[in-house]
């Protein structure tokens, strides 16, 4: 998000991949952030509209997020689809592991692992 030639606000999307599911089509928004001082305007809502209406475009099936259930929930992000995908490292707050189902997906019998892009492949930022 841009206003007058300043950057006031960020959004990324990142492939997350199944090694059982060479076809798995997900991604984690990851990260987001508005300058303080810009936050409550709707930035961050607009940003995470555009980016799921983008990645809806590319026939991506699923998206997780970890992060504040009461701030991800007005997407339509849900603990309980997230339940049966496995975060890379153990979760601080599980309660904040989340997941929007954008599409048609099988859902594990068991719980799988999923794994992320190198760049999110820190355990500090679990």
């Amino acid at each position: 998000a841009v206003d007058d030639n300043e950057i006031i606000g960020n959004v990324a999307y990142s492939p997350v991949f199944i090694a059982e599911k060479p076809d798995f089509h997900g991604y984690i928004l990851a990260p987001l952030a508005v300058k303080p001082e810009c936050q409550g305007n709707g930035i961050g809502s607009k940003l995470i509209d555009a980016g799921i209406k983008r990645l809806r475009s590319m026939n991506v099936t699923i998206v997780f997020v970890y992060g504040d259930p009461r701030y991800y929930e007005r997407f339509g992000f849900k603990a309980e689809l997230a339940t049966h995908f496995i975060t890379p490292y153990p979760l601080e707050w599980p309660f904040g592991w989340q997941a929007l189902l954008l599409g048609e997906i099988e859902e594990p019998n068991a719980a799988v692992n999923i794994k992320c892009v190198k760049s999110l492949n820190n355990p500090k930022l679990w």
